[in-house]
């Protein structure tokens, strides 16, 4: 099968890969959109997890205040150069992950955090592990492995802190 470039712009669209990569992605699988949708998004998987242990020294403190000012978020984001931390992608995950604490109040980043005498639903409790208030079918750590995958550097989420009017 002949592989377009309008193929190719689709596929990049909806994973935020690379050209060469969609393309390798749609011959792989012979211009099945979903197959190769699927293989980016292992790929992507596999890049995350390749650099997990990359030292992230820079990125960005976001804040978030919910629209009737009872509630805000803070939230530091780190990967690791200053280039990564001024794109589109890396502010909008940093907003995101901000509303995201004002929303669900998680008390921990990720499951290792929680204190072994401490009994919590991982689900709730842990920011990584909660379900995306814009996507309840995927986690938060998802979405950042997923942004890891565009921007090509280690994500880390460093810590958050939440405020709410009265607590």
């Amino acid at each position: 099968m002949e592989i377009t470039t309008e193929m190719i712009k689709e596929l990049r669209k909806e994973s935020g890969a690379g050209i060469m990569d969609c393309r390798s992605a749609l011959v792989g699988t012979e211009g099945d959109m979903e197959k190769a949708l699927a293989t980016l998004k292992e790929n992507g998987l596999l890049k995350a997890q390749k650099k997990a242990e990359r030292a992230t020294g820079q990125g960005l403190v976001e804040a978030y205040i919910h629209t009737a000012g009872r509630i805000g978020a803070m939230v530091e984001l780190n990967c690791e150069t200053d280039f990564v931390a001024r794109t589109d992608e890396f502010k909008e995950l940093a907003h995101c992950l901000a509303m995201q604490v004002a929303a669900l109040a998680p008390r921990y980043i990720s499951e290792e955090d929680v204190p072994e005498d401490e009994e919590v639903v991982p689900e709730e409790a842990c920011l990584l592990l909660q379900p995306y208030i814009k996507d309840p079918t995927r986690v938060v750590k998802d979405i950042i492995v997923e942004t890891i995958a565009k921007v090509g550097e280690n994500i880390r989420v460093r810590r958050f802190s939440r405020y709410e009017l009265g607590s």
